[in-house]
């Protein structure tokens, strides 16, 4: 059994810390302050959000917005892009299952890793 103290950890702002990762699942816990976002993006994984502390508006291209604090859950489907606003300095815990999921960068033969970027490039046209 391994266990962490979400809320008392010391985090640096913008600075995730990978609590346990492996191929079912990672868990990350990460600080955003008052007034600043992870901006829209997406992930290769199902992912959940757990607010943790602080309240933050959360959108998504294809669910809407939603505003909570501390208890709110939001699961994103993989690749659903969205945005997290810290309305007030936030703590959140995310859970990205299974990991690393299907196109990541690190579930990738070196052959594919070798035009990523170009592919991305021609994704954003």
């Amino acid at each position: 059994m391994r266990s962490w103290s979400l809320l008392s950890r010391e985090l640096s702002p913008h600075s995730p810390e990978i609590l346990s990762s492996g191929t079912a699942a990672r868990a990350v816990v990460l600080e955003i302050p008052a007034g600043e976002s992870l901006q829209e993006h997406q992930v290769h994984e199902r992912a959940w959000v757990s607010v943790l502390d602080g309240e933050v508006e959360i959108t998504s291209r294809e669910g809407g917005s939603v505003t909570g604090g501390a208890g709110l859950l939001v699961e994103f489907d993989p690749a659903e892009r969205h945005e997290v606003i810290a309305r007030s300095t936030a703590r959140l815990l995310l859970l990205l299952t299974p990991w690393p999921g299907d196109g990541h960068p690190g579930a990738m033969p070196l052959e594919s890793k070798a035009t990523v970027r170009e592919r991305a490039a021609e994704l954003r046209g």
